[in-house]
């Protein structure tokens, strides 16, 4: 990973600013940063339903009430992971640290998928250096998605933003069944490299074949609905969570109206931290109150990514503050309605597709 330095800029003083008004905020209101009652509450309900649809789908009569309980077990898992597993990664789902590991780790394996791989990537690659290829684990080295002006240009791409979304529908299955893996042979489909200790290759070995366990074999041999049909069902459960997945996330950095920077010489970049991530992430809808409980504040990106050590439930609380100091200082706040994030996103893959360069997209309030 290219380790950068940032810059002083109009985003230092806005950012010291405003963790000012938040440190008076919390100190005025007597709350904390991590998660309070409605968080636990969260975590005791999201990681209910995944035990209440499990335990269903050994049960239930019919296929189509085999099949309902499959992709709502498989929604269950995927709403722990936003509402649980993101927060606890960053410590602040609840006040220990210890519990903090042990319900990353929980919401996390439970999908098949190595804990320490992401978590460690998340924040110290993504965080750090959004949008940044080369810095940033989430930049693909995909040959058939052009992401950044410095990938080459094919003429496939030119029609990238027709048939991405069916590449969208195995985006679940690729991490699962690929992308973790490969990474032990320190061979990644990231524009940067990673090393896996061998205790996390052991645990993402047992993690990956505990998965297959729970959610194809012991259903394929302890209910009476055979093979085939568990096999569509895993394969349909990851079609729709992946376009869920996809539809949360990948808009907020993926978008026309968003910078992919590039560093100067010596791994210089003209802008502060600040700013950098006021430039990658777009926000959608953040102050719906749905939006915050079912996606975790994912729709709030702008927000987290400047503030990972708040938990998502003072999202709402915090806006208004953050929108006031952002006005103060003059600092562009890309924040769109979910239709417009979506349509923006298209329009990256589009221009992505058939441009050399793309220029971020003017934003007007």
């Amino acid at each position: 990973m290219n380790k950068l330095k940032f810059a002083k800029d109009e985003g230092s003083a806005f950012y010291k600013e405003l963790i000012t008004e938040l440190d008076d905020y919390f100190i005025r209101t007597g709350r904390h940063r991590h998660g309070n009652a409605l968080l636990h509450f969260k975590i005791a309900l999201y990681f209910g339903l995944v035990v209440l649809f499990y335990g269903l789908l050994f049960v239930v009569p019919t296929v189509p009430a085999f099949l309902a309980c499959y992709l709502l077990l498989g929604m269950a898992v995927l709403l722990t992971a936003f509402n649980v597993s993101h927060d606890a990664a960053h410590g602040v789902a609840v006040k220990s640290r210890f519990w903090n590991k042990i319900l990353f780790q929980l919401s996390f394996q439970l999908q098949g998928n190595n804990a320490y791989v992401w978590g460690r990537n998340h924040n110290e690659s993504h965080h750090l250096y959004t949008n940044i290829e080369g810095s940033d684990i989430d930049v693909l080295n995909n040959p058939l998605v052009r992401m950044t002006d410095n990938q080459p240009l094919k003429p496939y791409h030119r029609w990238q933003h027709l048939y991405v979304p069916v590449l969208y529908l195995l985006y679940s299955l690729n991490w699962f069944l690929f992308r973790e893996t490969l990474m032990m042979f320190r061979y990644s489909s990231r524009t940067i490299q990673v090393v896996m200790p061998k205790r996390e290759i052991i645990r993402l070995l047992f993690f990956k074949l505990f998965y297959i366990g729970y959610m194809i074999l012991l259903p394929a041999i302890a209910t009476p609905f055979g093979w085939k049909l568990v096999l569509l069902a895993f394969l349909v459960q990851h079609f729709v969570i992946s376009l869920i997945f996809v539809g949360v996330l990948g808009i907020s950095h993926l978008s026309d109206f968003v910078q992919h920077p590039q560093p100067g010489d010596y791994g210089r970049l003209g802008m502060s931290w600040p700013s950098l991530q006021l430039k990658t992430s777009v926000d959608y809808n953040p102050d719906s109150r749905f939006f915050n409980w079912t996606l975790g504040g994912f729709n709030a990106h702008a927000l987290h990514h400047l503030l990972p050590n708040i938990s998502h439930v003072h999202y709402l609380d915090i806006l208004p503050i953050f929108r006031a100091v952002c006005r103060k200082h003059g600092i562009t706040y890309l924040e769109l309605s979910y239709g417009q994030a979506v349509a923006a996103h298209f329009r990256f893959l589009k221009g992505m597709g058939r441009n050399l360069h793309l220029n971020p997209r003017p934003y007007e309030r």
